[in-house]
């Protein structure tokens, strides 16, 4: 396929899609946060009368199918109130992806319904090549990243100190992976290397790369990042917490408002 780039300034980003074109748009969380804010003051923030009643509608209506069966289409209001929104990435994308931090829930469910457009969400490492879990793009459901891909097996290992085990309703642990996507090794550092396949339990390397991320098998077999393993802190009263995780909610907050 053609791969094309924009010219590095997000203000200009929809005028490179207009030459562009893209079928497929993979982004991150924050330009799709800032594109939300833009679409909700258009749509309905500035919007007054029957124009602003007929966007409601037409929000309401979607929304409403998104949550039940993740249908992003409606032919009526797609081209009555939408069509301009999707013209905005040229008018020919078909799927969308957003990974490399989580996204908020409402931010995804509007940008489907306003781009009438699936939107996948991925997750892996750098040292997994990226991408290792996605979701399927018509999932109803929002707020996990999916399960493996076919380059991949994850599993989770447990983390007794934090009451994560595989033996939970829901089975609890540290993703760890295996598979041809696992990096060899960090350049000219083979203590970190070492670190990054060593079973802190068992303190053996096991070929499994470990991510520091805390997920939870759902019970369709979709796997929901939870908590982390690595960074964290203890507190006086015995409780762990994970700043990087504090930190991304600060983040989220920031650019949705």
């Amino acid at each position: 396929m053609k791969i094309g780039y924009f010219g590095g300034d997000v203000l200009k980003l929809t005028d490179d899609c207009q030459v562009l074109k893209p079928t497929f748009f993979p982004s991150v969380p924050r330009l799709y946060n800032k594109i939300y804010g833009k679409l909700q003051d258009k749509l309905i923030n500035d919007p007054t009368g029957c124009k602003a009643n007929l966007i409601k509608s037409a929000i309401k209506s979607k929304m409403s199918a998104v949550e039940a069966s993740g249908k992003v289409t409606n032919c009526f209001y797609d081209k009555l109130v939408f069509s301009k929104v999707k013209a905005l990435l040229g008018g020919n994308v078909k799927i969308m992806l957003t990974g490399s931090a989580p996204i908020d829930g409402k931010v995804l469910k509007f940008l489907k319904i306003c781009f009438a457009c699936p939107i996948v969400e991925g997750y892996g490492m750098t040292e997994t090549c990226a991408g290792s879990l996605i979701t399927f793009p018509g999932d109803p459901e929002i707020g996990h990243v999916g399960g493996p891909l076919h380059n991949v097996k994850i599993r989770l290992r447990d983390i007794p100190d934090m009451n994560y085990l595989h033996t939970d309703p829901n089975p609890r642990g540290e993703v760890c992976f295996f598979g041809t996507g696992n990096m060899t090794g960090y350049f000219k550092n083979e203590e970190k290397t070492n670190e990054a396949f060593t079973d802190p339990t068992t303190k053996t390397n096991n070929g499994w790369m470990h991510s520091g991320d805390v997920g939870m098998v759902l019970p369709n077999g979709a796997v929901k990042i939870i908590d982390r393993a690595k960074n964290i802190f203890k507190l006086s009263q015995g409780e762990y917490i994970a700043p990087e995780k504090l930190e991304n909610i600060y983040v989220q907050s920031e650019w949705v408002a």
